[in-house]
């Protein structure tokens, strides 16, 4: 004890071995502060039990603690602080998955998608994997994260999640901090995800949602997603689109930061230009600023409200599906190729276009039977 502690008025109790003395909280309120004696392998040990109102300690609670720590059932103050500083010097020379973490967050602090990885991490992998160097992860620990996941996640964010794991471990052994496991040993099965779900509506359905888009209380939102309808951009796109990105003269709407992380173009259609004309202007460089004039942010219930309010089916996904809609509409057409959609869609490579082939196939197979019908009623 402090000398300023043995000054103050020790009070017994009736259980041997526990006093208490007098103290103040915080807030000012006056409790107790009990403490305990009694030898240990013949030492005589003095310690705090506990507060009376933090810990909510009482004389007996004080003594129950006594009598464990006698018979060795619980560790006396000392020991555990013994305890507590050797794990933590071990930790130290550990390079466990949180550590390797830390180094890693560090070194790619500029990453846009950290964000998203720190919250994988905080909310999934600390809790598992957090004390575990990468020699210690075994392949049925992750299994069990991947199941316990795909109970209350989707297949694509427990795939994250799987991925977060492997990069960290990764990491950790191209900067030699710990050792690569032995992949014989540790496997990472990722979830199947199903990335091939392509969204059409039909002519009735865009007409519905373009009368409830006009009926919207909220003009940003709505002129959002009209402009999405005739563009075909993703939200992030949408949201992050900037005043000296719109070249009216040439009549271009300029991508700099695109999924495929490379800087490109695409065209203003009459209807895309008259919706970016009218948006008001603001001292915001975003066309679609959100409050206080950063870069908007929540806009789910607005889209699901217009979404709802034209009757579209329950697992259309907009701005992801009026995407998929737009594509889908262009290559049913037959007007226009895969490569020129793909690079309206502005899509890295063209395998991530193919899976619209099948419908520019059946425009060209509707063709072939016009031709048929001319060429049939001709012989006649």
């Amino acid at each position: 004890m402090g000398a300023n502690m043995a000054k103050q008025q020790r009070v017994k109790t009736k259980y041997a071995g526990v006093y208490y003395v007098v103290g103040k909280t915080s807030d000012g309120r006056v409790e107790r502060i009990y403490f305990v004696r009694y030898r240990k392998a013949g030492k005589l040990v003095e310690e705090k039990a506990g507060h009376q109102f933090r810990d909510d300690m009482t004389p007996a609670r004080a003594a129950g603690l006594r009598a464990k720590r006698i018979d060795g059932d619980e560790e006396t103050n000392a020991e555990r602080r013994d305890r507590e500083k050797a794990e933590e010097f071990a930790d130290k020379n550990r390079w466990t998955i949180h550590r390797l973490w830390e180094e890693y967050k560090e070194q790619r602090s500029t990453n846009k998608g950290l964000l998203v990885d720190a919250n994988r991490y905080e909310n999934f992998i600390k809790p598992v994997f957090g004390k575990k160097t990468p020699a210690e992860v075994i392949t049925l620990d992750v299994d069990r994260l991947r199941i316990n996941l795909l109970k209350k996640r989707a297949p694509q964010t427990v795939k994250h999640v799987i991925a977060l794991i492997k990069r960290i471990i990764s990491f950790g052994a191209k900067k030699g901090l710990s050792p690569m496991p032995d992949l014989s040993k540790l496997h990472f099965e990722m979830p199947r995800v199903d990335n091939k779900k392509t969204e059409y509506l039909t002519p009735e359905q865009f007409s519905s949602l373009l009368e409830s888009i006009d009926a919207d209380e909220n003009v940003k939102v709505a002129t959002l997603v009209k402009l999405a309808m005739f563009t075909g951009m993703r939200k992030g796109e949408l949201l992050k689109l900037q005043w000296g990105d719109v070249d009216f003269e040439r009549g271009f709407i300029n991508i700099r930061e695109s999924k495929g992380g490379v800087a490109q173009s695409i065209p203003m259609n009459g209807e895309s230009r008259r919706v970016l004309e009218n948006v008001p202007r603001t001292e915001s460089i975003f066309v679609f600023p959100g409050q206080g004039g950063k870069q908007l942010q929540n806009i789910q219930v607005a889209i699901n409200r217009i979404k709802n309010r034209a009757g579209l089916p329950e697992d259309f996904r907009p701005l992801h599906g009026l995407r998929h809609a737009y594509a889908s509409m262009l290559a049913s057409s037959g007007k226009v190729d895969i490569y020129t959609l793909q690079k309206l869609l502005t899509h890295k490579s063209p395998q991530m276009t193919q899976r619209y082939a099948h419908l520019r196939d059946d425009a060209l197979k509707r063709a072939a039977d016009v031709a048929e019908e001319i060429i049939c009623s001709m012989a006649k």
